[in-house]
């Protein structure tokens, strides 16, 4: 669980994590929940030192403050004079029990017991500041680090210094000694990304690891036991060093870097929707993977010439490109040759990007016209990639747009006699089928061309000037943001605005669709993220984000939303709710109020939480009447094995019948028979014979059923809604019975089944449980076939529900063929 603000000072014992933000330090268990919190300081933290039961802060106020970890309490407090003695660095020397030796930007040095409260012993240091100290493997031996570059091992015991070195870069930023038998080995950390490896016997340096990092060394530590260097960076990066060649210099086994300037676009690379393709503003190209950051993949800096760049090194490279601004990749055939192409800021030349390699292609793509020199005025400004792989289309500030084909490299044409707009080219696509080519122009207009021949097919005015277009190739939308903060909606086919949306209230950075195609999301410098319904052409998710979300992308399986924002390094994953929740997709009120929502990661607030749930998972309950309508034909509710197999009972209990007669068994039953009814009693032998006699009791059968006796009430009545409730509850095979009752020799009459009839179009004629009168009377029809021949007032009833029953049929039949033939034209080639 993420703590509310960015963390500036850490450190660990073998139990808690010890973090601390402004001037509240917390620890935190198994890393993940806090469960100490000290509030005490004035000043930002920013020297920690896990001590025991003890954990020592130090603050930029001067104070020193000595915490009781379980109990929260402060322990002891110390206040040191800025101007005699500014705290700048803290150590336990080994062995030493209760005492820690505090460094100062004065550059003495002084040993505390802190839990007497007493000074021991002051050093009068070398008159420079220390910025860092580190405990020997020697006992008694401390390596102080000061800002003039010099590193100090001192004996502390005897204060005595034991040898002296001096680097040239700057000051001393970390120390750490290497632990492994027979390798007196000390590195030393730089401001320039240097390290230093010194030889402790032979007093002089072994070998410098340059440009280990591009910023300065944060922190460097070697593996107890190990020939092994972790080092970091503020340039975003963990690196681990081995020591395992000739030499004595360390090379890289793995490492884990992000961007060192936040990123400028991302895009889902391939279908999967596992790799994030993400350019940064310090002019890298990488691949996030959002399964593991083992699968993680940088693809390089862009270069004029790479051989030059690597023989100049990151610092002093004069050949690097500018950040890249927009790209496009395609994984058609990536296999066989570049699969991404990249415009980069202010510059004309576009580059190709391979990502298997993880490196940067082989051609560099422009107009031949400027191939001898390089204008400062005119570069490329929008990229895109056929879907096969093979072309490439680039915009140009001028309004030119050009094609290349990927694999060679070659110029293969341009749209337009001179240029294909009058203004700046601020977006350009291509379809799905290599049918079409649409650009945008800062002039506003939106052309469309055909990608073959080059031709003018269609021109459309737009109200204001187009900041960037986006296409979704799968159904032919192409969404355009324009300079007003509004979004237009085109279909390519109709090549019409079919939508128009407005709600933002700054320049729209981003566009993405969900891969159906059905919600436009789009961000703007308002720092409001808003998720747009394209068919209903409502606005249906809104939220506020502390930093403006300067590019999104969509997963192509709809799973994650993915975000970079100003001034922040990571790129932050959202995931869709509707995949796993309840989430009304209603319209957003007119009035309504985002709620900021804090980045991916981090804590949010209870209260918002609770309101943010409320206001989406409020879910409309809608219970559905049993008619929708007068004049629509309605279905019950019940299951099809209610009423589907009516007509199939005498197969079905075929099926089922028994192939032997049950044995009787030879002993006596476990259990004792009783008499059925309210109260269980127990059968005496002579009542268990009168029970299992085979002599039919003809009085019971002459009893009349309920269902019957409803019938017979609603002859009179003509309120037929009670027989046919009872029916609906019934089973099929108790359903048959009813219906072989109704007959004069099942204990029926000819009234009853009348009465029946007139259910039926009774039902019929108010259209609802439409399904049940087809089965009931099917059954009906099958089951009294002769007796309803004989006889005059059923034969009637009988051809008036027949006139009925084909006039709703017809109806009906007319509409099912209407929506499959309107079905078929949809789902046609045509379209």
């Amino acid at each position: 669980n993420a703590l509310s603000q960015d963390i500036t000072c850490l450190a660990a014992d073998r139990m808690l994590v010890f973090a601390s933000y402004e001037n509240v330090l917390h620890a935190l268990a198994r890393n993940k929940e806090v469960v100490h919190t000290y509030e005490g300081h004035k000043g930002k933290i920013h020297l920690l030192l896990p001590f025991g039961d003890h954990v020592i802060s130090v603050d930029t106020a001067n104070v020193l403050i000595v915490w009781n970890i379980q109990s929260e309490e402060e322990y002891l407090r110390l206040d040191f004079d800025k101007a005699v003695f500014a705290v700048s660095a803290i150590l336990h020397p080994s062995t030493y029990l209760n005492k820690i030796l505090l460094g100062s930007e004065q550059g003495s040095l002084q040993l505390w017991n802190i839990r007497s409260n007493k000074l021991l012993y002051s050093f009068a240091g070398w008159g420079l500041g220390v910025t860092t100290l580190q405990q020997a493997p020697a006992v008694d031996v401390v390596a102080v680090g000061l800002v003039s570059g010099h590193i100090i091992v001192h004996n502390i015991k005897f204060d005595e210094t034991l040898m002296k070195f001096q680097q040239d870069w700057g000051p001393i930023t970390a120390i750490s000694f290497r632990t492994v038998d027979g390798h007196p080995v000390m590195a030393a950390g730089s401001p320039v990304g240097h390290i230093a490896l010194w030889d402790l016997e032979e007093k002089k340096i072994i070998s410098q690891m340059r440009n280990a990092h591009s910023t300065a060394i944060a922190g460097m530590s070697f593996v107890p036991g190990e020939p092994l260097l972790i080092t970091n960076g503020a340039d975003n990066a963990i690196r681990v060093w081995i020591f395992d060649g000739p030499g004595g210099t360390g090379r890289l086994l793995r490492s884990r870097t992000g961007h060192s300037a936040p990123p400028t676009k991302i895009r889902y690379h391939g279908q999967n929707g596992e790799q994030i393709l993400s350019a940064g503003q310090d002019g890298t190209l990488q691949s996030f993977s959002t399964v593991h950051e083992r699968f993680n993949k940088s693809l390089g800096r862009g270069s004029i010439n790479k051989k030059k760049s690597k023989r100049k090194g990151l610092k002093n490279d004069t050949m690097a490109l500018p950040p890249i601004t927009a790209f496009a990749s395609e994984i058609a055939r990536q296999n066989d040759w570049d699969g991404i192409i990249a415009c980069h800021q202010g510059y004309i030349t576009c580059t190709t990007w391979n990502y298997q390699r993880c490196s940067m292609g082989a051609h560099k793509l422009m107009p031949e016209e400027f191939s001898n020199y390089k204008p400062l005025d005119i570069y490329a400004t929008a990229v895109d990639i056929t879907t096969c792989g093979n072309f490439a289309v680039i915009g140009i500030s001028t309004g030119r747009v050009d094609v290349y084909n990927m694999q060679s490299g070659l110029h293969r044409g341009c749209y337009g006699k001179e240029r294909a707009h009058e203004g700046a080219v601020r977006g350009v696509a291509v379809d799905g089928l290599n049918q079409l080519t649409i650009t945008a122009g800062k002039e506003g207009l939106v052309k469309f061309w055909k990608f073959k021949t080059k031709d003018l097919v269609h021109s459309t005015d737009l109200s204001s000037s187009p900041s960037g277009i986006l296409l979704h190739r799968d159904s032919g939308i192409l969404a355009i943001a324009s300079d007003d903060f509004s979004i237009s909606v085109l279909d390519i086919e109709t090549r019409k605005i079919v939508r128009r949306f407005s709600g933002h209230h700054g320049q729209i950075n981003d566009m993405t669709f969900s891969p159906d195609g059905r919600w436009l999301i789009t961000s703007s410098m308002d720092c409001t993220i808003k998720t747009w319904d394209l068919p209903s052409g409502c606005l249906i998710d809104c939220f506020l984000v502390d930093s403006a979300a300067v590019s999104i992308t969509m997963s192509p399986t709809g799973d994650f939303l993915a975000s970079s924002h100003v001034d922040e390094l990571g790129i932050y994953l959202w995931s869709n709710r509707s995949l796993y929740s309840l989430v009304s997709l209603r319209p957003l009120p007119a009035d309504y109020e985002p709620a900021t929502v804090m980045l991916p990661g981090t804590r949010p607030v209870q209260d918002e939480e609770a309101k943010d749930e409320e206001t989406f998972d409020k879910m409309i309950e809608y219970d559905s009447p049993e008619q929708l309508g007068e004049q629509l034909v309605t279905l019950s509710l019940l299951p099809e094995s209610r009423w589907k197999n009516l007509l199939n009972l005498d197969i079905i209990k075929k099926k089922n019948k028994p192939k032997e007669p049950p044995k009787v068994p030879k002993s006596a039953p476990f259990f004792i028979p009783t008499i059925p009814g309210l109260i269980p009693r127990y059968a005496t032998p002579e009542q268990e014979n009168d029970i299992q006699s085979k002599v039919v009791n003809l009085g019971v059968l002459a009893q009349k059923s309920d269902f019957c006796i409803h019938l017979e009430e609603a002859l009179s009545t003509n309120e037929y809604a009670a027989p046919l409730s009872l029916l609906k509850n019934l089973g099929p095979s108790n359903i048959e019975v009813e219906l072989r009752g109704l007959a004069p020799e099942g204990g029926g009459s000819v009234e009853v089944m009348l009465s029946f009839l007139r259910m039926i179009g009774m039902m019929l004629t108010k259209k609802y449980n439409f399904e049940l009168a087809q089965a009931y009377l099917a059954l009906f029809l099958k089951l009294h076939l002769k007796i309803l021949s004989s006889e005059p007032k059923l034969l009637e009833e009988i051809s008036r529900l027949s006139t009925q029953l084909e006039e709703t049929w017809i109806h009906l039949r007319t509409l099912f063929n209407q929506s499959l033939c309107v079905l078929k034209y949809v789902k046609s080639a045509l379209l």
